[in-house]
């Protein structure tokens, strides 16, 4: 069932109308949970420190244990839950694929099962970039059916909606725009050079100053600080980073014709320091289409995540089966584990 993510829909009435949904979001320091009502009202909200060093079984109980105290708290049924979870994620079996070294046991990790076993209701699995994008198109100012998503943390990820539906691509990797190739001769964190992530996200923002600083070791937010401060060098990084971000988002535009961009993540906290290079940028580098390509802000900030998740989930109810490749009522179906497309409401 394919739905505008930009269209609220109520859950089936069959579903018990009471009951509310789980957004969770996994990280390799905290884990976030939502509860998320039929009219889209948070109900609940909670955090606990992640247990990423104990391994993927020790990650699985402690967000149960947070929902299910956030359940209890708010005396509503669990219809389903969502998450969003950092790492290479086989949205269709909800499989850690790969994780980054933080991480132990978590790769291979049946994050869908698991946390089903200790729930008792369906659960969908995104990755948190793809969730992130879905919270923002679903649950915030952002509309359309047809916009990228762009996420500058500690790295830089990307999601497109295509048609309204979470584009996956055929590897998983759909919108992966930090590693698209052209924008320095820096070497990226992935061992290639001249990616998008070598210029604009936090850790790079930090390694950038220091290059032309001295000054090492820096975060991002202590570069943005220094930058409102006049220092010319942090201006000149954010400058840098701004321009980068216009011209991965144009062509992007251009490939898939698209108006909209959201961006998202710490970096974009120093959204007062890239605009002015954003919009310089695409004042001499808009799409060809003519078409004016709108890069803004995220709004959902810490909640996107969890409420993309929430969403993945809900799509789940409205399709009445839970992700599955071999299900053709599923927005999740297709024939084959890897080519398929989820549809949001």
């Amino acid at each position: 069932m394919a739905t505008s993510l930009g269209t609220a829909m109520p859950f089936r009435r069959s579903l018990a109308p009471d009951g509310v949904i789980a957004g969770i979001d996994i990280g390799g320091t905290k884990i976030a949970a939502l509860l998320v009502a039929a009219d889209g009202e948070i109900l609940g909200r909670g955090q606990v420190a992640a247990p990423a060093l104990d391994g993927g079984a020790a990650m699985a109980d402690a967000a149960a244990e947070l929902t299910r105290r956030l359940l209890e708290e708010s005396g509503r049924p669990l219809l389903a839950a969502g998450v969003g979870a950092a790492g290479v994620i086989d949205h269709v079996t909800g499989t850690v694929r790969a994780a980054s070294a933080t991480f132990v046991g978590w790769a291979g990790f049946a994050l869908a099962d698991e946390l089903r076993a200790r729930l008792g209701v369906p659960v969908a699995v995104e990755n948190d970039v793809n969730a992130f994008l879905l919270g923002e198109v679903s649950h915030s100012e952002t509309t359309g059916d047809d916009v990228l998503g762009v996420m500058l943390g500690t790295g830089v990820g990307g999601a497109v909606v295509l048609d309204g539906r979470l584009r996956h691509g055929p590897h998983g990797a759909a919108g992966e725009i930090g590693h698209t190739p052209g924008y320095s001769t820096l070497v990226c964190t992935c061992g290639q050079t001249g990616h998008l992530e070598t210029l604009a996200s936090g850790t790079s923002i930090g390694l950038r100053y220091g290059e032309k600083t001295g000054v090492v070791g820096l975060s991002s937010p202590e570069v943005a600080d220094r930058a409102r401060a006049g220092d010319a060098s942090a201006i000149a990084v954010f400058e840098a980073a701004g321009r980068a971000v216009a011209l991965a988002c144009a062509s992007a535009a251009g490939l898939l014709d698209l108006s909209t961009a959201v961006v998202g993540g710490g970096v974009a906290r120093a959204w007062d320091l890239l605009a002015p290079a954003i919009e310089r940028t695409l004042a001499t580098d808009s799409p060809i289409s003519g078409v004016t390509l709108r890069i803004t802000p995220a709004t959902l900030h810490t909640d996107a995540v969890a409420l993309g998740a929430a969403a993945a989930a809900k799509a789940i109810l409205l399709s009445g089966a839970a992700p599955s490749p071999h299900d053709p009522q599923s927005p999740y179906h297709s024939s084959s584990p890897h080519h398929e497309e989820g549809a949001v409401a």
